[in-house]
């Protein structure tokens, strides 16, 4: 059956177009360096935010109209599948992504829990032999059930551990069968509300066991794919040890995980953390840990995660900068955590969303592709650390110097000038380039 019959399937028709079933922006067949704009962007559906919300708040029930809502237990969670790859195939997009409570639901003991996944995973799988559409990740659940009061990998409870370590066994088992692209961590309940009734350091080092054993497992089963951390300061859990990419880099490296563990970066969680999209994309590209991205965006008035869909063409445009610097995404995607406001209750609002989210980082990879072909960055921050390039700032660079040498070098000076960081000026740069481009 029809889930969305009032919709056809998305087409680009251009920026003059006024049809609000249409991309604007987004071309999903545009070359740009050799690479399609469908290549490129590789945009995800989250099935939690598109399939399972339903626009609950602390104040109010849920406001959505969904058509599969009439079903319950096993059906609805077969409705929704019928109902995710008609969307999939409409939006034309290329993955999604899911946890594993997202599309079955959880029994009363863990083996039913398993059983209703694994009648869903032979649906989705089904689905997928005649669809473009690719699983980007997905991932294990492990802080809506009360069980995970005090955490997963980082309980104090072991039992609690082990629970969690066979639900990670069983979702890396379904990645394999799928043929994810990758696999998530999202450590939600892993941190601490005080430090009071707190082991912080069995708590992280129990977490790198944890990890550990996944790297194992995923190795005894053949699944070779990046995993991924997905930083987030706090909400739920006031503390959470992976804070932001710095933290979580710090983390990996104490507990030898490099070389397995990549990030994926959320625009919302970076500005929870108190940093921007783009300083998270960008510590996380120096250091060679840029797995993937959560595409959304958070509300400035709001001190919480409201994961609305990523309409901010400047920010988009600065994450496509650090996204095309990195020579894109690999495996990663552009994941669009995202839901509709509680007010866009109909079913044809997440198309409008997902088309809104789509066409504006369409945007933001033109405008960083020019930037990045133009040189228009480039070329101000060569020159700004250009005394780096000779004489005693080679020398600094290149390690050819020491504090003696340094302050004989010091003492000769008469005059140190600086040059304007011409932070105005960029800032118009980039106003310029997004208004051409528009």
């Amino acid at each position: 059956m029809a889930y969305f019959e009032n919709v056809n399937k998305i087409q680009f028709e251009g920026a003059s177009s006024t049809n609000p079933f249409a991309f604007k922006y987004y071309n999903p067949e545009e070359v740009i360096n050799g690479k399609t704009m469908e290549e490129l962007l590789r945009f995800s559906v989250a099935y939690w935010h598109t399939f399972n919300a339903d626009g609950t708040d602390p104040f109010g029930v849920g406001t959505a109209q969904r058509s599969w809502d009439r079903f319950s237990g096993l059906d609805l969670a077969k409705a929704r599948v019928e109902a995710a790859f008609e969307l999939f195939e409409k939006l034309n997009v290329p993955f999604f992504a899911f946890h594993d409570v997202d599309i079955a639901p959880e029994g009363s003991t863990l083996a039913e829990s398993n059983e209703n996944q694994d009648v869903i995973v032979s649906m989705i799988k089904d689905y997928m032999k005649t669809s473009k559409t690719k699983l980007l990740w997905n991932t294990a659940n492990m802080f809506s059930n009360p069980r995970y009061v005090h955490g997963a990998a980082t309980s104090p409870n072991a039992d609690v551990f082990a629970y969690s370590a066979a639900k990670v066994k069983k979702a890396l088992e379904v990645a394999k069968e799928l043929g994810a692209e990758n696999y998530v961590f999202w450590g939600g309940r892993e941190g601490y509300e005080t430090l009071l009734n707190t082991d912080m350091k069995l708590e992280q080092d129990n977490l790198a066991r944890f990890f550990h054993m996944a790297v194992d497992y995923a190795k005894e089963i053949g699944l070779n794919v990046p995993f991924l951390i997905e930083p987030k300061p706090k909400e739920p859990t006031k503390h959470q040890y992976d804070f932001d990419v710095a933290t979580g880099l710090a983390f990996l490296q104490k507990y030898n995980l490099t070389d397995y563990f990549k990030f994926n970066i959320e625009a919302n969680h970076a500005t929870l953390a108190g940093h921007t999209f783009e300083h998270e994309l960008r510590t996380a590209r120096i250091n060679g840990m840029l797995g993937s991205v959560d595409a959304n965006q958070g509300d400035t008035l709001l001190g919480w995660d409201t994961d609305e869909f990523p309409t901010d063409l400047y920010s988009n445009t600065l994450a496509m900068y650090e996204i095309l610097k990195n020579g894109g995404l690999g495996k990663g995607g552009l994941n669009f955590d995202s839901k509709v406001r509680r007010g866009s209750f109909e079913a044809e609002d997440l198309f409008h969303a997902h088309i809104a989210g789509m066409d504006a980082f369409a945007i933001g990879l033109k405008v960083a592709n020019k930037l990045i072909e133009d040189k228009a960055l480039d070329s101000f921050v060569e020159e700004r650390y250009s005394s780096y390039t000779n004489g005693i700032g080679l020398d600094i660079v290149e390690g050819k110097t020491n504090f003696h040498e340094l302050e004989k070098y010091a003492l000769q000076l008469t005059e140190i000038k600086n040059t304007s960081g011409r932070t105005e000026r960029l800032k118009a740069t980039i106003n310029q380039y997004l208004l051409q481009t528009l």
